[in-house]
């Protein structure tokens, strides 16, 4: 297999390079980033992932650790409790960082721990004790998951594993076998999955909506659109010629994600994305700074500005809002950054917030607006909304009353229509001919038909 350096990037997978970029960036700062990309078959969605597993940073560890434990933060059963003194007589090594792959057909004792037979079998030495399973080895290191959406569909189970896994940072795996003590800690991987949403059971998010918003982001995998990418593929399969540069040093920097810096501003105008747009989970707002601060750490900078915001949007709420909100989000960033070119701060102090794409979405609370500009803008459009509808419907009365002779088919076409409304003074309302009578006053036979009756009417 080649090198993630040596694959080709074309318009269709640029996206997903970034993405793993960012992981492995976030990796070496101690975050883990979870990344998902859905796409056709054959695109080379699991060779990228795959690949990357050249350019991941090797780890310490304690050594012979089956938990990966980091020397200076121990967290197994058998090192969490050992001093530092201890922990240097065992001595350390360093390992390539994991990567373990789950399949979809995988069994919920190899991914999360089972009894180690090994050593229960001992002739010299039998004892009870746990063999980590594939996550707990994963630990500090990256979990593949190719087709997630059918692993969700099929093992409910492990799909629930990872959902404790991945839904803090760290995570947590509890280990349970009758007769040992139940064994929980922290567990710390990056998860990457991929998928064909087009094929059975379907796009993961309709499988396992939970699931899907645990990932940081969704990306999209196309196929090259140019002549050009897929003569370069072509050539890449026999000759190792025009190689791209290294980007390990890019993806693991000298300094940490942590050390980015995200002004009070730049967190105002997340959180009025959060409200102002409906978006449903607070997953998307933490998941869009992070990716900010990734993407800042990525060019160079120590600082989030609003361009690295506009450029993660899509990546960050492809699964978790609709395309015209993701536009109306696109739009409103750019409309700030036009008007960012003094200062964030001066520009809420202004109340120079643009907020045309809010007024053209869900969006109706901007930042700057007060309570009673709110109401009265709101009120403002509703009378709007109103009036024009009411002005479509005189004049579809109109027509409706110059095809039709009589109230009552002017009645009836606006009800089949399902887009006009009746008048009710014009309707000719007809009364039943006699009083409705409760049935408790009526006989039986009034109500019920029986069979001898149905003979007697014959």
């Amino acid at each position: 297999m080649k090198s993630f350096n040596q694959l080709v990037r074309h318009e269709g997978n640029h996206d997903l390079f970034l993405a793993v970029e960012m992981s492995v960036a976030a990796l070496s700062s101690g975050h883990p980033f979870h990344i998902h990309t859905e796409g056709l078959r054959g695109t080379g969605k699991t060779t990228i992932l795959r690949s990357a597993a050249s350019i991941l940073p090797p780890i310490t560890r304690i050594k012979g650790c089956l938990y990966n434990c980091d020397p200076e933060q121990p967290h197994c059963p058998g090192h969490r409790g050992l001093s530092i003194q201890q922990i240097e007589a065992i001595g350390r090594e360093e390992i390539p960082c994991p990567f373990l792959e789950i399949s979809h057909g995988a069994k919920i004792g190899t991914i999360v721990g089972s009894i180690d037979l090994a050593k229960l079998t001992d002739p010299s030495q039998p004892m009870a004790a746990l063999l980590p399973g594939t996550i707990p080895q994963a630990h500090r290191g990256i979990i593949f998951v190719d087709e997630i959406n059918r692993l969700a569909d099929a093992s409910p189970e492990i799909a629930d594993v990872l959902l404790d896994v991945m839904g803090t940072k760290p995570g947590r795996i509890q280990i349970e076998e009758s007769g040992l003590p139940t064994v929980e800690m922290p567990v710390q991987v990056a998860v990457w999955a991929a998928s064909n949403p087009d094929e059975e059971p379907g796009a993961l998010s309709q499988i396992r909506k939970q699931l899907s918003d645990r990932f940081d982001m969704a990306v999209g995998m196309g196929r090259p659109s140019e002549v050009q990418s897929v003569l370069e593929i072509l050539m890449s399969r026999s000759s190792r010629s025009g190689q791209q540069p290294s980007i390990t040093s890019k993806c693991i920097p000298s300094i940490h994600v942590n050390d980015i810096t995200v002004d009070d501003d730049t967190q105002k105008l997340l959180a009025a994305i959060y409200v102002d747009y409906g978006l449903e989970s607070l997953r998307a707002i933490e998941a869009m700074e992070t990716a900010a601060k990734l993407n800042a750490l990525l060019n160079g900078q120590d600082r989030v500005s609003t361009n690295d915001i506009s450029q993660i949007v899509p990546l960050v709420l492809s699964h978790r809002a609709d395309p015209a909100t993701i536009a109306n989000i696109l739009k409103y960033l750019r409309n700030f950054g036009e008007l960012n070119k003094s200062s964030l701060a001066d520009n809420f102090a202004a109340g120079n917030i643009p907020v045309d794409a809010a007024r053209q979405s869900r969006c109706i609370n901007p930042p700057h607006c007060t309570t009673k500009s709110r109401l009265a803008d709101w009120w403002g459009r509703v009378r709007e909304k109103l009036s024009r509808q009411n002005n479509e419907n005189k004049k579809e009365t109109t027509t409706q009353r110059s095809k039709s002779g009589s109230a009552e088919n002017r009645a009836a076409g606006s009800g089949s229509g399902g887009k006009q409304i009746a008048d009710p003074t014009q309707v000719n309302i007809i009364a039943p001919p006699n009083v409705a009578a409760p049935l408790s006053r009526l006989s039986l036979d009034e109500f019920v038909n029986t069979d001898e009756k149905f003979r007697s009417d014959r």
